[in-house]
């Protein structure tokens, strides 16, 4: 996006791995990084007025991910008959609430620029896999979320994107002292986000390998940037 002259708003919880993103990407176009969590009220806020003050948003994608809301350290993921409520709570506060909290203070500035919202998915939210509970009915919630801000929305494009298997270190916690070298990398799916944000089709839910496949293909389930680009990274989608 920052080769297409795109000036980007990142955010991410790792300060130091954001910093070096910024200094790459800040070569190339205009770039505000403000490390933080999407959970946190201010830094939403802050988040927002950033892309305002580069022209307004008219792309917002929402990546921020927790499996479990809590360090697995090296833990099986929990059953639900199991999973610590406190976990359950932030996980649905990061993976949802949060989310939808920066798409309400994005919206006017979306609107004015007829924009696009991405919520990265998962097949984790219509396929049932244990320990995948939590954060399986978290993503459907954001699925579902999603199409009914679409049918709100229907001057805007929101689609809920299932990136698919990637070798990404969440999906190494959920799978600890495995080898998951056999997963594909995150940049390799980067092209079938691109056919989507150049094609723009109908608001819906999207899979990267069927983008990759055919870029106008149809979204897998009924239809539900100045652009400064508000982009929420909080953690590594694994799906």
């Amino acid at each position: 996006m920052a080769a297409e002259g795109r000036q980007l708003v990142l955010t991410a919880r790792n300060a130091a791995e954001l910093a070096a993103v910024e200094a790459e990407l800040a070569a190339v176009t205009k770039v505000v990084a403000l490390a933080g969590s999407v959970v946190d009220d201010g830094h939403r806020e802050r988040l927002a007025e950033a892309a305002a003050a580069l022209g307004g948003a008219g792309l917002l994608i929402n990546n921020a991910s927790t499996l479990t809301g809590y360090d697995l350290a090296g833990a099986a993921l929990p059953r639900l008959a199991d999973f610590p409520l406190p976990g359950l709570l932030e996980t649905f506060e990061v993976n949802v609430l949060g989310p939808l909290a920066l798409t309400q203070l994005v919206l006017p500035q979306l609107r004015e620029h007829a924009g696009s919202v991405v919520n990265v998915s998962s097949d984790a939210a219509v396929e049932a896999y244990e320990g995948w509970g939590g954060y399986g009915a978290s993503k459907a919630a954001l699925d579902h979320a999603s199409a009914v801000l679409a049918a709100e929305e229907p001057e805007l494009r929101v689609w809920a994107v299932d990136p698919g298997d990637m070798r990404t270190r969440m999906h190494q916690e959920a799978f600890p002292g495995e080898d998951i070298s056999d997963r594909p990398l995150p940049r390799t799916v980067v092209p079938a986000f691109l056919a989507l944000l150049r094609e723009r089709p109908a608001s819906g839910r999207y899979r990267a390998a069927d983008l990759l496949a055919a870029p106008t293909t149809a979204p897998t389930t009924g239809s539900v940037s100045a652009t400064a680009t508000a982009t929420s990274t909080t953690d590594e989608e694994h799906r």
